[in-house]
């Protein structure tokens, strides 16, 4: 072509056949990264059941395999790249993180969701992954598909769960040490977990007390282990989750409670509305509506348990003499209403479920708290319009 020629028009037919090919090319490529088959995987404690489906759908193997990274990488490792359904569980997050460093597709279902295997009354391993294949092959959507944190996330959180084993431990050897006291007619003095020392148990007779002393000493060892735990915690927040600050400008909530939110939640943008944490936690109402009958039932459970426990603690502080004035208290009071048993039950939960969207939306935008912003304007606006 000369320097200043101008290059002919390409017709309609031209161009049409140019991107016909580019999209046959684009499909190719496409079709090279797309799973070549399903497979259904059944995680047990020692071995797993495992079922292959092909592209149209029949069942080209079935058998198990040891549950172990050894023989998962055996297994998987020279397989071409396949659309892999498995259930939460124990082992499903170490599992889904091999199988994916292998290249596979991997698909974690909520076995909360599906109920057709959680709840059948012909449960067993070859059937159950048969069943994930197929719904992985059909639409992965009707697996309600979950996320497992990562790996270093995993490994925080596991110091958080020792943590609590030990807080819980202690309290049952605590409990056994009042309960006996109270057997024989005596009582020991009123003390925070931290304070119980062989001191305490002077007052007891002397058979009692040698029962005791071993049980008591195990609660002092366990003690200083949970200190430790803190002062670990307090470094790995420091060093690695300096967005701990946002959350912890909410009084009643320390650095556990905002450690525990971050770990689990792992990713706020998982999240399209802060509003959505609450129902993930499962601290949204059941529904059962029909017509004109809505019942008012309890909340769903979903989620983590132990950061659902965290929050309540978090709500009844809040809501407590000692916790400050805020927007937050005001409205937990307010829906307690008439101080009933199960109405104030109800407020602490709605708090709870309150503060947990309160959390997302400090950590996503990182404005700073205002304990009484709400109300603020609501005094603001009533003076304008007087």
């Amino acid at each position: 072509m000369k320097k200043n020629s101008i290059p002919a028009p390409v017709s309609k037919k031209t161009r049409h056949r140019k991107r016909g090919a580019k999209n046959a090319h684009i499909n190719r490529q496409n079709s090279s990264l797309a799973p070549k088959c399903t497979i259904g995987l059944d995680l047990g404690d020692k071995t797993s059941r495992y079922c292959m489906l092909d592209q149209d759908g029949n069942e080209t193997k079935e058998a198990g395999v040891a549950t172990t990274k050894k023989s998962l990488t055996a297994l998987f490792g020279k397989l071409r790249r396949s659309r892999i359904a498995l259930e939460a569980g124990t082992h499903s997050p170490w599992v889904s993180r091999l199988l994916e460093s292998l290249g596979h597709e991997v698909i974690v279902a909520n076995p909360r969701r599906v109920r057709s295997i959680s709840e059948s009354n012909r449960k067993d391993d070859k059937r159950d992954a048969r069943f994930l294949a197929r719904l992985g092959r059909v639409d992965v959507q009707l697996l309600f598909p979950i996320r497992h944190r990562g790996e270093r996330a995993q490994q925080h959180l596991a110091t958080i769960r020792c943590r609590a084993a030990l807080v819980d431990s202690r309290t049952g050897l605590i409990n056994t040490v009042r309960g006996q006291a109270k057997s024989y007619g005596e009582r020991i003095g009123g003390c925070d977990a931290d304070q119980m020392r062989k001191e305490k148990l002077a007052a007891l007779p002397e058979g009692l007390r040698v029962a005791l002393e071993p049980v008591v000493e195990m609660v002092e060892q366990m003690t200083e282990k949970i200190h430790g735990y803190d002062q670990q915690l307090a470094e790995i927040a420091r060093e690695e989750y300096p967005e701990t600050a946002l959350l912890e400008q909410i009084s009643g909530v320390g650095l556990l409670i905002a450690l525990t939110y971050i770990l689990t939640l792992d990713d706020p943008s998982r999240f399209e509305r802060s509003r959505d944490v609450g129902a993930y936690l499962g601290l949204r109402p059941k529904r059962k509506e029909s017509g004109k009958s809505q019942p008012q039932l309890s909340i769903t459970k979903e989620g983590d348990v132990y950061l659902r426990r965290l929050l309540v603690q978090g709500a009844h502080y809040i809501m407590g003499s000692r916790g400050p004035d805020t927007d937050l208290k005001r409205w937990g009071l307010k829906l307690a209403g008439n101080g009933s048993k199960k109405a104030k039950k109800r407020a602490v939960v709605g708090v709870a479920r309150k503060l947990a969207v309160l959390l997302h939306h400090l950590w996503v935008s990182g404005e700073e708290y205002e304990p009484l912003r709400n109300s603020a304007a609501a005094q603001k606006a009533a003076g304008r319009a007087a």
